[in-house]
């Protein structure tokens, strides 16, 4: 399973990279979060791992694997035969404000049971997420 949404936000790119980063934060936002600690002293860069409890879904530790600084991170779960990996990028727009692109994919001997079992759960978290993230940044941003 691939699933990718994105979202354009009118902020600047360093205050929605500050807010995207700013892992342990995420819950005060995202409905999709319930909690968010690192599981070593942060903050977010290559090999840093965070664990995170969502609504409905078992806790994961997701391991950063790539990371430029301001611009992008991926980190990567795997659990029960299931990789998955997401991806978080911001990019300029003309004009001033970001967009922001979140992917999801999903590898592994169960990932076409786990996409059938819980592909629409995925596709709506990320979806809120973007939202989400979007209203956050935006909220007195005066970008």
């Amino acid at each position: 399973m691939r699933f990718e949404t994105g979202v354009d936000i009118d902020a600047s790119q360093e205050r929605v990279w500050r807010i995207l980063t700013d892992v342990v934060r995420w819950p005060e936002f995202l409905p999709t979060m319930t909690r968010v600690a690192y599981t070593a002293d942060g903050p977010l860069g290559p090999g840093v791992r965070v664990r995170i409890k969502q609504p409905a879904l078992p806790p994961m530790v997701w391991e950063v694997t790539e990371f430029t600084d301001g611009a992008s991170f991926t980190w990567r779960a795997a659990s029960g035969g299931v990789v998955t990996v997401a991806g978080h990028v911001l990019t300029p727009r003309p004009g001033g404000g970001v967009s922001v692109l979140l992917t999801i994919a999903q590898s592994g001997p169960l990932a076409p049971l786990v996409g059938l079992l819980t592909g629409g759960r995925t596709r709506r978290y990320v979806r809120t997420e973007a939202e989400s993230l979007k209203r956050r940044c935006e909220a007195g941003s005066g970008r």
